[in-house]
């Protein structure tokens, strides 16, 4: 599959999220001259999940801090964080949410390409990121299910663990199976599976 490029901003959507008449304008301009389209809301909405955005602009001042809006829009898309107030509380609050990029109040018309293709770049290396773990957790629980495996065989055979795992492999290649499915049945009929014909 090939990584999306980070560069290519022109077809995607936009979420602005402010209720600064200014800001949106700037925002909305600079968002249309380099070929996105831009829903804007209010940040006294609630974030609807469904919404189908490439990246959400919020503007950080305006939001609320108390309400917590940060899973619905960590769920969405990457976020770029408008910043004009830098008190402790926002800020602490702008932490929370992970934006993957922002820009300083006011909003100019250098600086949102720039924020575009970082906050692209970081969403695609977050979704790298869970790939990648999810294959280890993958590769952790069939480890553990081959191990379940070879221990059932060292038990029932007075194999060791060298023989007993040597027996699921040539059985698995012989079936044309995997090691872990082979390991699997293995584990839930108690033994080694009686096939009496090879499988596809």
């Amino acid at each position: 599959m090939t990584r999306p490029s980070p560069f290519s901003v022109r077809g995607r959507h936009a979420l602005v999220i402010t209720r600064d008449e200014r800001e949106i304008a700037n925002v909305r301009r600079q968002l249309n001259r380099l070929g996105m389209s831009v829903t804007e809301t209010d940040p006294e909405q609630p974030i609807t999940p469904q919404i189908s955005v490439d990246v959400i602009v919020l503007d950080a001042d305006t939001m609320p801090i108390k309400c917590d809006t940060a899973p619905a829009l960590k769920a969405n898309a990457p976020v770029i964080a408008l910043i004009g107030t830098e008190t402790p509380s926002r800020l602490k609050w702008l932490l929370d949410l992970q934006p993957a990029s922002f820009l300083i109040k006011p909003v100019r018309s250098a600086g949102l390409y720039t924020a575009l293709v970082v906050a692209f770049d970081c969403a695609q290396r977050r979704i790298e990121e869970a790939a990648h773990v999810e294959k280890l957790e993958e590769r952790i629980r069939s480890r553990r299910i081959v191990f379940g495996a070879v221990l059932q065989l060292m038990r029932n055979h007075a194999l060791s663990e060298d023989d007993a795992f040597t027996l699921i492999r040539q059985t698995a290649m012989r079936h044309r199976t995997t090691i872990e499915q082979l390991s699997a049945d293995i584990i839930a009929l108690g033994g080694m599976p009686n096939r009496g014909s090879r499988t596809a």
